[in-house]
């Protein structure tokens, strides 16, 4: 889980959002979304997808199965 809760605050902060944002994009509480870019819980797969959609990114790289950006 250490790349995706890597990735997942990078591409964050690179798309411009703050947590709170995401969270609200995605529909889930604040603490909810700390607790997965602290690595100490992982998102369901429904919500997977949407971050993925939401952050223009593959679910692969996003989870660390793919290292380019653009897949």
């Amino acid at each position: 889980m250490l790349v995706f809760n890597k990735r997942l605050r990078e591409l964050r902060i690179s798309r411009g959002f703050t947590q709170q944002k995401l969270a609200d994009e995605v529909g889930v509480a604040l603490r909810t979304y700390q607790c997965w870019e602290q690595g100490k819980h992982a998102p369901p797969f429904e919500v997977l997808i949407i971050l993925a959609d939401i952050l223009n990114i593959s679910t692969d790289y996003l989870l660390g199965r793919d290292d380019f950006i653009n897949s």
